[in-house]
């Protein structure tokens, strides 16, 4: 993406990365009641932090008196802030709406979205005209069917009965029927956590229509209030309109599309039957047609047209296809999971079947709930899962936009996380986003080497969905569920890569592209998907019909496509790959996604000549390899490796000497809060004082230890990890698809450490050491260790955020629920929870 040509740019773009590689945050503004001085000093906090740049999303209110969401002065406050960032060279990004999904006061009952609204009942055998009234406003008539049958002995297959407008006529039968009524309704979901003045249903968004009058009242006001060239991009969330499986032209642009009146076999999407497959495939591929040309590509003409790039989570309801993406400018997506096929991996997929170098992501939904649990290790982690996933640009979830208070923390968002500078280990968060900015600039560069591709086998998966359930027409998960994780989870631990390829994509995608094609539990593959398969096959690539359950898939795998390592003893099933091929380099990224340490050997897939590794929080070169060797790996957990291979001669990396003497730091600790300094044993946990357990900030441990003999390349050691037992409830707080890592620390949860009054370097991750050869003196040393601990331990005491709460839900309803924070504290260990050493050189 950035012109790199060789080894040598590679490397110096990578030690000084460029700044657009730097992660964002979503700001979340409540109400929205934001003061200026506030937007600025945060957005100076969130550069000082290494944050590129905000992503601004408007949610409920949490004060008695709040703006109103389009007014003037919320306009007029997003251009200040959009100013504000751009002044501190960072990006601004919109959100085209607020809260979850697309709506507001400007939808009616001709664009709002809506559903199938079925109405069973038994009748007798004689003739009945049943006039045509909907039971609830804004209820229009389909059609209505009548089958042989009862609700006990359920009809096998119904006919369309004849209706002249005002009423539908039930013919002469022969015995028990039942008649099937299909009604257009409203799905009456309004926008949820809506700010003030957002409030109003959710739009269809199979509708031109509806999306032209959100473009109306919310699009083009904001782009007239803030200047394009201000705007990082436009972009909308992930896709929540519950069970919205129709539109008032559904009828007519089915027929345009599919050659047929979809009324004759609509009731096969209430009552399943033999031979109905078909029709539900092109009855759900209508929807997401329409979605893709309504919705995004309607957007995304827009955004051109003032200006801006228009990005998107496009996953979820409407059923949006993985091709759906091909219609958005920037590629969004959300969850972690590296083995399976998540919504990140739905959109990392887009981005590599059509060409798109940029792919981001929201990160830290949920991450180690509830707020202000989160710690440094926790975002690193769920970093590494999103970097196998193909993501190589981060957004953040998030910050509260907050005002100093005397009271207590005030406003949080509903959810985790909460991570600003509220949390006392904010000192780390410079390193950790460096950390990050170095690994998505250097995703970037070159292509992801995606050898394998997946078949969305979308005819089975639309098969079984039932619109009457939540989130049953979401083609992702439905994708996800009907392929399982055998599959993926074999392909991924063996060392590969793959897409999710969909039919769609085949029109565009070389069929010499991918070396092995996998079709998971298909019979019958359409035929224009069986000829593309065909053509992978002529051009030397191998298909592979595969049972979903996985059985002899990996003796399958390793027998037709050559791994990008080969394991000399196998790293077991936590150690994930990531290969680039960037301007005739090779770049790996090995990461350790489990709680224990893992050693294992590996040769990695490449001709090139030398092997370096480098370390993304220095930038420096580490180690250097033969290209052809054998490389030994000793990762500890949630720790990662980059190794680059390239044609010519390794840096020379000074040899590591080896730190076999150790010097225990078990005695003579002080330690202060701010006050006096007083005497300490350590370990020294912080909670096991009552008068300190809910106590959030930090303590600076003090000693003195006598050196004698080398010391070049000496670290302080503060301990080891040790795994969380899952099933113990040490897990509380891990909700749904929240990440957070499975080990305790020796440390809680950061250090800065400090040597002879000099700053040495943090710890926040395994291993928990810092490197202080170059300050250690022979004689007498003072080494200092400052620890900072989590935001959570004042949480359950703090009265500001349940009275926010409270405000909220008397003064503007039930827009939100706070998630968790009965488990705040639990299980909390600050302080230094182990005892340190000095690894030094022998003598």
């Amino acid at each position: 993406m950035s012109g790199i040509t060789d080894i040598d740019s590679l490397r110096a773009g990578f030690q000084t990365p460029d700044p657009s590689a730097a992660p964002m945050t979503r700001w979340w503004w409540f109400g929205p009641s934001v003061k200026r001085d506030q937007l600025s000093a945060q957005l100076d906090t969130m550069r000082d932090a290494g944050y590129g740049g905000v992503e601004v999303s408007v949610v409920y209110p949490l004060s008695e008196e709040t703006d109103r969401f389009m007014s003037e002065t919320f306009l007029a406050n997003m251009r200040y802030a959009a100013e504000e960032a751009r002044d501190r060279g960072m990006r601004f990004d919109i959100t085209l709406g607020s809260g979850w999904s697309f709506g507001g006061p400007h939808i009616d009952e001709t664009t709002a979205a809506r559903r199938i609204f079925w109405e069973q009942h038994e009748v007798t055998e004689g003739e009945t005209r049943v006039p045509i009234r909907g039971s609830w406003p804004g209820d229009e008539f389909i059609a209505a069917y009548v089958g042989a049958g009862s609700s006990q002995e359920t009809p096998v297959s119904f006919e369309r009965l004849d209706a002249d407008g005002e009423a539908f006529i039930i013919p002469q039968g022969n015995g028990p029927r039942v008649v099937l009524v299909a009604w257009s309704r409203l799905t009456g979901q309004f926008v949820k956590r809506a700010a003030a003045g957002a409030e109003g249903p959710v739009l269809d968004h199979y509708s031109q229509l509806a999306t032209d009058a959100h473009i109306a009242y919310v699009c083009d006001p904001m782009l007239d209030a803030i200047p394009a060239e201000l705007i990082g991009s436009a972009f909308c969330d992930s896709l929540e309109v519950y069970r919205a499986d129709w539109t008032p032209t559904l009828i007519d642009d089915f027929i345009e599309r599919r050659g047929y009146d979809p009324r004759e076999q609509l009731w096969t999407l209430f009552i399943t039957s033999d031979g109905s497959a078909q029709f539900r495939n092109d009855y759900y591929g209508t929807l997401s047609e329409l979605y893709e040309e309504n919705f995004v590509a309607r957007l995304r003409d827009w955004a051109a047209g003032r200006g801006v790039p228009f990005r998107i989570q496009s996953y979820g309801e409407p059923p949006a296809t993985v091709s759906s993406y091909r219609s958005a400018d920037r590629i969004e997506g959300e969850g972690w999971g590296w083995k399976e096929i998540t919504q990140t991996r739905w959109a990392s997929s887009a981005a590599s079947l059509y060409g798109e170098e940029l792919v981001s992501a929201e990160v830290w939904t949920w991450v180690h709930s509830p707020s202000f649990r989160a710690v440094p290790i926790d975002l690193v982690g769920e970093v590494h899962e999103h970097l196998l996933l193909g993501i190589n640009h981060f957004i953040g979830h998030g910050w509260p936009y907050h005002e100093p208070s005397d009271d207590g923390f005030g406003w949080i968002f509903y959810a985790a996380g909460a991570l600003d500078e509220r949390n006392p280990w904010w000192p780390a968060m410079p390193e950790v986003s460096r950390y990050i900015h170095r690994l998505s600039w250097l995703f970037r560069q070159g292509k992801r080497a995606s050898d394998i591709a997946i078949y969305a086998p979308y005819p089975e998966v639309r098969a079984l969905i039932d619109s009457r359930e939540s989130d049953s027409m979401n083609l992702w998960a439905g994708t996800r569920a009907y392929v399982g994780t055998a599959i993926p989870g074999a392909i991924r631990e063996g060392g590969y890569d793959f897409d999710v390829i969909d039919a769609e994509a085949m029109d565009v995608v070389d069929p010499a592209r991918y070396g092995l094609v996998v079709v998971p539990g298909v019979q019958k593959a359409p035929a224009a998907v069986q000829a593309w398969l065909d053509r992978v096959e002529a051009a030397g690539g191998t298909v592979l019909n595969a049972p979903t359950s996985g059985e002899g898939f990996a003796e399958a795998l390793s027998a037709v496509a050559p791994s990008p390592i080969s394991y000399e003893n196998s790293p077991g099933g936590s150690i994930g790959l990531l290969h680039r091929r960037v301007a005739g380099n090779d770049v790996f990224f090995v990461a350790n996604t489990g709680d224990e340490t893992v050693s294992f050997s590996g040769t990695l897939r490449t001709a090139r000549q030398s092997v370096e590794r480098w370390d993304a929080v220095t930038g420096r070169v580490v180690a250097a390899f033969d290209g052809c060797g054998t490389i030994e790996f000793v990762l500890q957990p949630y720790e990662a490796a980059v190794l680059v291979a390239f044609d010519g001669v390794a840096h020379a990396v000074p040899a590591t000497p080896s730190l076999d003497r150790r010097v225990d730091l078990d005695t003579g600790w002080s330690v202060s809060f701010g006050d006096e300094a007083k005497p300490v044993t350590v370990p020294h946990r912080w909670e096991d004082d009552d008068a300190l357990a809910a106590y959030s900030g930090s303590a600076s441990y003090t000693t003195t230890v006598e050196v004698t003999g080398p010391v070049e390349g000496a670290v302080i050691d503060f301990g080891d990890v040790e795994p969380i037992d899952a099933g113990s409830g040490e897990r509380v707080g891990n909700r749904g698809r929240a990440y957070r890592v499975g080990i305790t620390s020796p440390i809680g949860v950061i250090a800065v450490v400090s040597v002879n009054g000099i700053e040495a370097g943090i710890a926040w991750r395994a291993p928990y050491e810092v490197q202080i050869g170059n300050l250690l003196r022979q004689g007498s040393n003072e080494i200092e260790v400052t620890i900072y601990n989590t935001a959570a331990n004042s949480l359950v005491d703090d009265e500001s955020v349940t009275a926010s709460v409270a405000l909220s839900r008397k003064k503007y309803g039930q827009r939100f629920r706070m998630q968790d924070l009965d488990a705040a504290t639990h299980a909390l260990s600050s302080g230094m929870l182990a005892v340190p050493s000095l690894r030094l050189p022998n003598e």
